[in-house]
């Protein structure tokens, strides 16, 4: 959409992604177009966002919090958030349009019929004078869905030429067309385990997957791992931080050993899981913060047997804000939004709540 760049008709849509691992807030001024032969989208440009110790404390403890605080927070985060596009929009001269914020989750616990995404959209639009989408999960998991992934409706639309959607994040999801039908879900636990673990060693992730490079598989704990019954859920599926900390951290105490071999252990474990899904020979986008780990890239390779096609930096770390981006302006102009094929709901959907300046 290159040719759009200026034309005062397009009003680029600010998408806002904190993950799992809050290892920043990224925010992507991006511009959208349907034609007859499907969507285009451009990225103008994006930036990550690192949070202050005291954000991060705050957003790694929410889920301790009582109602009170929570709804505080709630608050005080959409703030935050109103601020960082007032700032990012005058940074880069940029004239913005709608502003679709995921919000930090607190918990996702859609078998109990509830999730938590803070970072309120009204304080959001008030800050930035902005129409702006929030609490895009809500709407499907009213619907009986598991209110994730999201991000499959755009891995559909704007990536459609690829076999698999591959998302290495806090957690690994995946997305594909079977049958004409799109289908995803969480396929296992990635970054929120292995930068857990590279704490251990004083870093936040394991660059390049050396300190697991240099670790030997402990098997008992592999078994462990791979025998866990949410591998047997069928797609959709989804998963939460809460999940881990039940089923995943535990098995480290269990199963003692190095934090290499930890980490070896739990690439392996990474690998395996994800190959159960991927097609020999196929073409797999890969994209999120596990895409610049040269060694879980190798072992994908090895199990999978498929071509693994890096994008640019840009679309590595700016997917998912682009397609919550995108995602926003689907809400915004009433569109379909969310897909019953990969959340498991009763319907598709237009999800998101919408606050007007």
């Amino acid at each position: 959409m290159k040719q759009h760049s200026g034309n005062k008709n397009f009003y680029p849509v600010i998408g806002m992604m904190s993950g799992t691992s809050l290892d920043g807030l990224d925010i992507a001024a991006c511009l959208f177009q349907e034609s007859f032969s499907g969507w285009k989208y451009e990225i103008i440009v994006a930036e990550t966002i690192d949070y202050s110790p005291e954000w991060d404390k705050k957003l790694r403890q929410s889920h301790t919090l009582s109602g009170e605080e929570l709804t505080m927070l709630d608050r005080q985060y959409g703030v935050y958030l109103g601020q960082q596009v007032r700032r990012f929009l005058s940074k880069h001269g940029i004239i913005g349009g709608l502003v679709a914020s995921h919000g930090h989750t607190v918990f996702h616990l859609p078998g109990k019929g509830c999730t938590l995404q803070i970072g309120h959209g009204a304080y959001i639009a008030a800050e930035t004078g902005l129409p702006a989408v929030t609490d895009f999960r809500s709407t499907d998991i009213a619907l009986s869905g598991q209110g994730a992934p999201l991000v499959p409706i755009g891995d559909k639309l704007l990536f459609g030429e690829y076999s698999f959607c591959l998302n290495l994040g806090g957690f690994a999801n995946l997305s594909f067309d079977q049958n004409g039908e799109r289908k995803a879900g969480d396929i296992c636990p990635a970054n929120i385990v292995l930068n857990y673990l590279a704490s251990k060693h004083g870093h936040n992730f394991d660059k390049n997957g050396d300190h697991g490079r240099n670790g030997i598989i402990n098997h008992e704990l592999l078994n462990a791992l791979n025998n866990l019954d949410f591998y047997n859920t069928p797609l959709p599926r989804s998963l939460g931080r809460e999940w881990v900390d039940e089923y995943i951290f535990p098995l480290f105490r269990t199963f003692p050993d190095s934090t290499n071999n930890h980490l070896r252990t739990f690439y392996e474990h990474i690998a395996l899981q994800i190959s159960r899904y991927i097609v020999p020979n196929s073409i797999v986008l890969i994209t999120g913060g596990g895409a610049f780990n040269v060694f879980i890239l190798e072992r994908l390779s090895f199990f999978t047997g498929a071509e693994l096609y890096k994008p640019s930096d840009q679309l590595i770390k700016f997917k998912e804000a682009l397609i919550f981006a995108f995602i926003g302006h689907l809400r915004f102009t009433n569109k379909t939004n969310c897909l019953k094929s990969v959340t498991g709901a009763s319907r598709d959907s237009c999800c998101g709540a919408l606050y007007l300046p």
